[in-house]
């Protein structure tokens, strides 16, 4: 399967990449496109487990990665919470 890394920028302005087993994050976010906070964890949530699925499909179980890098984006989400109107920059794709 094609593995896939999103970067992306964090409402402090701090980066990081994001890891996906498939493309299919391509359908669910945009280089250079900012997303409010909960709108980027419900993309990220359908996309990595579409990711995580098709790793099932093809291998007889999830994708461990997937899962972990949505555990990860979903503990990250968390310390922005109280900030006003957080939003999440995808900054581009890493292939």
């Amino acid at each position: 399967m094609p593995e896939i890394r999103f970067q992306v920028e964090w409402p402090d302005g701090s980066q990081e990449a994001c890891y996906s087993p498939s493309l299919v994050v391509k359908d669910y976010f945009t280089p250079n496109q900012t997303y409010t906070l909960e709108d980027f964890l419900d993309r990220s949530r359908t996309a990595l487990q579409i990711a995580s699925d098709r790793v099932q499909a093809k291998y007889g179980m999830p994708c461990g990665l997937a899962l972990g890098q949505l555990k990860a984006i979903e503990m990250k989400v968390s310390q922005y919470q109280e900030l006003p109107e957080p939003r999440v920059r995808v900054v581009r794709f890493i292939e």
